[in-house]
């Protein structure tokens, strides 16, 4: 996944993707819901390629299911410009 191997390249993806789902009308929370699901799937599929990926995989690992709801909506604040 080229996208995944340059962090500013990933929060733009990501940005992008946000932006959509609020132009069509997703509330905050399906946004939330569909960023949780994507973190799980990246933790459990996808080799971290910097150290920022590494780290973001450490605190995924490291979460419970609520500590992962508030990364998730973190990562989407930092993307959401």
């Amino acid at each position: 996944m080229k996208t995944l191997e340059n962090w500013d390249k990933w929060k733009k993806s990501l940005g992008k993707a946000v932006d959509i789902g609020e132009t069509i009308g997703m509330s905050d929370e399906t946004i939330n819901t569909i960023a949780e699901r994507g973190g799980t799937f990246l933790a459990n599929n996808v080799d971290a390629k910097n150290d920022e990926e590494r780290l973001l995989k450490e605190l995924w690992d490291a979460a419970d299911e609520n500590d992962r709801r508030v990364l998730s909506k973190l990562i989407v604040k930092i993307t959401d410009n």
